[in-house]
């Protein structure tokens, strides 16, 4: 069984470090509106990011197994928070934005599919408490 320990310290007012398996560090904090300077990453869209960072090194891997050239790939995730406490993401929307010349309509969707339905962990705990809409959005250029 894999076990995945992180360390979050306190530095002062709402300001934490926080530490990664891989070695690394971050900075959280609030944001002025509740309390914080604004000096670090707000924990709610650090899960964002986590969404579209696991689906993305899922279907960057698999369009290299798939030969797919692509020349950008940018995800957006957006949340949207419930209004009661405790608050939470009810809804997220990930749009998939591709560019490239001749880009393969049917193996970047496969890739997306495999990604959203069989392969990122992040994903499915997201489906555990939000709904979660996908899009792919395909550029040439």
């Amino acid at each position: 069984m894999i076990k995945n320990l992180v360390t979050t310290v306190w530095r002062e007012n709402m300001q934490f470090e926080s530490d990664n398996p891989s070695g690394l560090s971050l900075d959280m904090d609030a944001g002025e509106e509740n309390g914080g300077e604004g000096k670090g990453y707000r924990p709610k869209a650090l899960m964002l990011s986590s969404l579209a960072g696991c689906s993305g090194l899922d279907v960057i891997s698999l369009l290299e197994k798939m030969r797919v050239q692509i020349t950008d790939f940018k995800i957006e995730a957006t949340g949207e928070l419930t209004e009661e406490h405790p608050k939470f993401y009810h809804k997220v929307k990930v749009d998939y934005h591709f560019t490239g010349p001749n880009l393969k309509e049917d193996k970047i969707q496969k890739a997306v599919n495999l990604s959203v339905t069989k392969y990122c962990g992040v994903m499915e705990m997201f489906r555990q408490f939000a709904a979660i809409e996908t899009a792919i959005f395909l550029h040439e250029k």
